[in-house]
């Protein structure tokens, strides 16, 4: 009788042990303890549903070009004017902190020419002896501060409010001041030291910093190079600018060759220039696939064929050609995102792939076929059936 009921004596026991052995903390492989933590695992995340959009010509011919959309905004400095009209027309204007030289030909005391210090020592060269050469002192001390309110104190007129006006303007209005004192004046005006406006270049340049907007005219273009150009890592179709409170969004590329009817343009004081890096532009591939990773879009795009052959294509082994999804707009709408669907058992799939845009954060996630879940269900509890059976048969 004893014999007859060992086996499932056995077989209890080993049950037992297993649901003793789940909740022991010295089971090999790592683990957390959860004794500490509050959390219900069979809750549901979510209850939304979203639809899914299969890929087909329709879909690839109606999706937007993210980047030609940057560049379309209304009211976007590469749109608006004329780079070459700009450019005839461009005049500096004095600012505050800006240093103003003043020359008045054949009147050296209204003039603020560069000074230089008096020569001490011997008046003619001797021999061996080392002559001492006139110091030139610096531009700041030849010429005339605009102050914070956009004055200027000339001595030989007073204050003149400079602030906003061309070199032209102001040499108009010195002129005018001394004519009566000065018999046929001749004046000169210039800008000895441009401080007053900047535009900065920040981000992915080689050299980034301060650029003094003088009376050379800057672009874009011009900006980033005089910056040293690109770091390697510059994401040139999302240059963006600041200015006056608004964000815009530039593809650099589009604007060198003038393309979806942008250009480049002027600067002005105050711009900030950033150039991001690529990690914005990932895009991540998932699922059954050979390598799963991010990737890098190139030069702002990368379409569906590209993120699979970058992952070394689907596991032929593992997933299902009709479940490969993209889904969309987790940066923007999380809670809404967009789904859409290609069927690789098509024959116009492969075609589709190649032209459907990724944006940047999409997610492609390749699907499990099926037959692939039974079998790892299998391979789960196969170990556990396998032991169950050794038990029972050392028992007998």
């Amino acid at each position: 009788m004893v014999i007859r009921f060992l086996p499932r004596l056995a077989v209890l026991a080993m049950l037992a042990a297993l649901g003793t052995l789940g909740g022991c903390t010295w089971a090999p492989g790592p683990a957390l303890d959860s004794s500490r933590i509050q959390d219900d695992l069979t809750a549901k995340t979510g209850t939304d549903v979203y639809p899914v959009k299969l890929i087909t010509a329709d879909v690839v011919r109606a999706q937007p070009d993210s980047i030609a959309l940057a560049a379309a905004v209304p009211d976007s400095p590469a749109r608006t004017g004329k780079l070459g009209d700009d450019l005839d027309g461009y005049e500096y204007l004095i600012g505050p902190q800006d240093l103003v030289g003043v020359t008045v030909l054949d009147h050296p005391e209204m003039s603020s020419g560069l000074m230089t210090a008096p020569v001490t020592g011997a008046t003619a060269p001797v021999p061996g002896v080392p002559q001492i050469t006139p110091t030139v002192l610096p531009s700041d001390q030849s010429g005339y501060r605009v102050d914070r309110n956009g004055e200027m104190y000339y001595p030989p007129v007073g204050k003149l409010r400079v602030g906003g006006k061309t070199v032209d303007q102001v040499r108009g209005m010195i002129t005018s001041a001394i004519k009566n004192t000065v018999r046929d004046p001749r004046v000169d005006v210039r800008v000895i030291a441009y401080r007053s406006k900047r535009v900065d270049v920040t981000g992915q340049v080689r050299t980034p910093g301060m650029l003094p907007v003088t009376d050379v005219p800057v672009t874009l273009v011009n900006a980033i190079t005089r910056a040293g150009g690109f770091a390697p890592e510059a994401d040139v179709q999302k240059v963006r600018l600041t200015r006056d409170g608004k964000l815009f969004e530039f593809d650099l590329e589009a604007l060198i060759e003038r393309r979806n009817g942008a250009h480049d343009f002027l600067l002005r004081g105050g711009d900030v220039v950033y150039v991001p890096d690529r990690l914005s532009s990932r895009i991540f591939v998932l699922g059954e696939v050979a390598r799963p990773q991010s990737l890098l879009m190139n030069k702002g795009r990368l379409s569906l064929a590209d993120a699979l052959a970058g992952v070394n294509s689907i596991d032929v082994k593992a997933a299902d050609p009709r479940q490969i999804f993209v889904i969309r707009g987790m940066r923007d709408k999380p809670q809404t995102p967009d789904v859409y669907r290609l069927d690789m058992t098509q024959v116009d799939a492969m075609l589709l792939s190649t032209q459907f845009r990724l944006e940047p954060l999409d997610v492609v996630y390749v699907g499990t076929s099926d037959a692939v879940r039974f079998n790892r269900v299998l391979d789960q509890i196969t170990p556990t059936i396998q032991t169950l059976f050794f038990t029972v048969e050392l028992a007998r």
